[in-house]
């Protein structure tokens, strides 16, 4: 798997913001003179779309549920990601495999275990294992993301859920966070423009943008 691109990740509960900040991180990427890949897991190929619909609307068991994303995943990275990376590209992705151990692991209470022999099988190829070189952790409380959900459109089977589920998915993303040094905890609590300011911060510490020459 080459490294000549960068692999950015979204994550964060419903209703947390990420996907509202995709454009302007595109728009960001864009004016450094970088080609960018935009993409979302489940999702990013024909098949995994497909696989999407199933996992968000139908009913299954935790471990039915985890074989469609990881394999809606395995066919996202070799299809596209891959591909992508391997020109150069930086890929943008609304939620990996962190999601899974967040929903799947935390919310659902599936064994991890076993998510992370998924995750091996799915990911690695000639004994390297694809993960994201940053992530960005959109953090907010589930009683708000809640708030932020109701009556904005008609829920798939994971935004029905309690917030108490929410609450273990939270959880899960903070157990996930905390293993990874990759990842960046951004506070996703205020205006889409605070959290924006908070993005741009996190860019620069991490030396990927400098916000002076914004």
């Amino acid at each position: 798997m080459s490294g000549r691109g960068l692999f950015v990740t979204l994550e964060g509960i419903d209703g947390a913001g990420k996907s509202s900040h995709i454009d302007a991180l595109q728009s960001l990427f864009e004016g450094a003179r970088r080609q960018v890949t935009r993409t979302r897991e489940p999702g990013g190929t024909p098949l995994a779309e497909a696989l999407r619909t199933m996992i968000l609307n139908e009913a299954m068991d935790a471990l039915t549920e985890s074989l469609l994303v990881f394999a809606a995943r395995r066919d996202h990275i070799v299809q596209v990601i891959e591909p992508a990376l391997a020109r150069g590209d930086v890929v943008l992705c609304d939620r990996f495999t962190d999601a899974t151990f967040a929903y799947q692991g935390g919310g659902r209470g599936f064994d991890p275990a076993v998510l992370s022999t998924l995750e091996r099988w799915a990911q690695s190829r000639d004994g390297t294992l694809l993960q994201p070189d940053l992530t960005l952790w959109f953090d907010l409380p589930p009683e708000i993301a809640a708030e932020r959900l109701a009556g904005a459109r008609v829920p798939d089977k994971f935004e029905a859920q309690p917030v108490e589920f929410f609450r273990q998915v939270a959880a899960g993303y903070a157990e996930r966070a905390e293993a990874a040094p990759r990842f960046v905890r951004i506070d996703a609590v205020g205006t889409r423009k605070q959290v924006w300011a908070r993005i741009e911060a996190a860019l620069a510490e991490r030396g990927i943008f400098e916000t002076s020459k914004r």
